[in-house]
């Protein structure tokens, strides 16, 4: 989700569409409507052609009943953001802009499972932990075929919320291919309450520390820092850091997490607005509790954006090993316009660097050690990447 609290900026892998809902020449359109507006007009647009449109679907339409003015609007936004064929940059109406924030509140309604488009399909990027989509047995990287039996062919994020979402108890059908499977298959799931745990952790083998951290929300910050001095009380000597299945969410709790394990001053990572402006570079500013602890990390396909922000600046800036299986590789930053009605853009304004200069964008983080996951495992309860984890880190002094 990774966001900047001051200016809204962040770089969430995608809308959390499962988990709720989730351009114009209308200034013109609300300008007639005796609303003050002040619209920026390149010379080079001519928007008489919108009204042009505009006005022959009023004369023209069989049933001009049905003709909504707001909803025109809002349609014509989203037919701006669309044409730019970037799947994060996209409109928010007022209900589904709420139910946008709400969701990096770490506290909202739905089956608990990020999506995505990646190669032009509707992918699950993560189901979180302990959710209804979790516990139905999607996994990361599942492809959703169809909504309740509509096909998600060029269906954009934006759409899939509105099918998707749903009132508590209420049932959702997505048909899932898995690469494993050689046919698609229907999962039902039952919408609920999500509350999602930001992060947890345990002891595991007497002096290893295992912290799962699963989304960066705003939530993060306080329960981290709990977290963390627990730890540091405690017998644990290394540290088994499991990214694996977090979507991401603010950037700056990424920074502020990175804090902890490396010197203050080191790079996080680089905004890149392209060509024509500067890079903006985001260095650690935190206490550095745990920069003398032996670590690794645990990533895998539904590790994207924070997440995989914070795995790339431990590694380039400590040479930390990566285990388990590629990254999802969203490395983009959208910013959140706010509009006048509640109403809002989410933009993609730059592209993230590691602080070695690798972009991660559709590329991803590939791990040291790559380790794979079979449903095989998961039936049996079984988790070698988190075996390998354990192996890997008692070696390390």
């Amino acid at each position: 989700m990774a966001l900047f609290y001051k200016n809204n900026k962040f770089i969430y892998p995608i809308i959390i569409v499962i988990l709720f809902v989730g351009f114009f020449a209308g200034g013109f359109f609300i300008g007639k409507n005796n609303v003050e507006l002040k619209v920026c007009q390149p010379e080079t647009i001519d928007f008489s052609l919108f009204w042009d449109a505009y006005n022959k679907l009023s004369a023209n339409f069989i049933n001009p009943e049905k003709i909504n003015n707001q909803e025109i609007i809002y349609g014509a936004i989203r037919g701006m953001a669309g044409s730019l064929q970037d799947p994060y940059t996209s409109f928010f109406d007022p209900e589904q802009s709420k139910q946008f924030n709400d969701s990096l509140s770490g506290f909202f309604s739905g089956i608990g499972a990020e999506v995505g488009i990646k190669k032009n399909q509707l992918t699950i990027i993560a189901p979180l932990e302990g959710t209804p989509a979790q516990k139905a047995g999607i996994m990361a990287g599942d492809m959703i075929l169809k909504i309740n039996d509509k096909e998600t062919t060029d269906m954009t994020t934006d759409e899939a919320v509105k099918l998707i979402r749903g009132q508590r108890g209420t049932e959702v059908t997505l048909n899932i291919y898995r690469s494993s499977w050689t046919r698609s298959k229907d999962i039902k799931i039952i919408r609920d309450t999500i509350k999602v745990p930001s992060v947890k952790w345990a002891l595991k083998d007497n002096n290893i520390a295992y912290i799962q951290i699963f989304q960066f929300d705003q939530i993060l910050s306080p329960d981290f820092k709990k977290s963390a001095l627990e730890i540091i009380n405690s017998p644990a000597e290394k540290i088994v850091l499991d990214l694996r299945n977090n979507p991401g969410g603010y950037l700056e709790l990424s920074q502020e997490i990175a804090g902890w394990f490396l010197e203050r001053g080191k790079v996080v990572t680089i905004e890149d607005f392209g060509k024509a402006k500067e890079q903006t570079i985001y260095k650690t500013q935190g206490s550095a509790n745990f920069v003398n602890y032996p670590m690794v990390i645990l990533i895998n396909g539904g590790s994207a954006s924070a997440s995989e922000i914070l795995a790339g600046t431990l590694r380039d800036n400590r040479d930390i090993k990566l285990i388990g299986e590629k990254s999802f590789g969203k490395g983009s930053v959208q910013q959140i316009l706010n509009l006048k009605d509640g109403s809002s853009l989410k933009i993609t304004i730059a592209k993230w660097l590691t602080p070695k200069g690798a972009s991660i964008s559709e590329v991803g983080l590939t791990p040291d050690y790559k380790v794979e996951i079979t449903e095989k495992d998961v039936e049996a309860g079984k988790d070698p990447q988190l075996e390998k984890a354990l192996e890997i880190i008692k070696t390390i002094k």
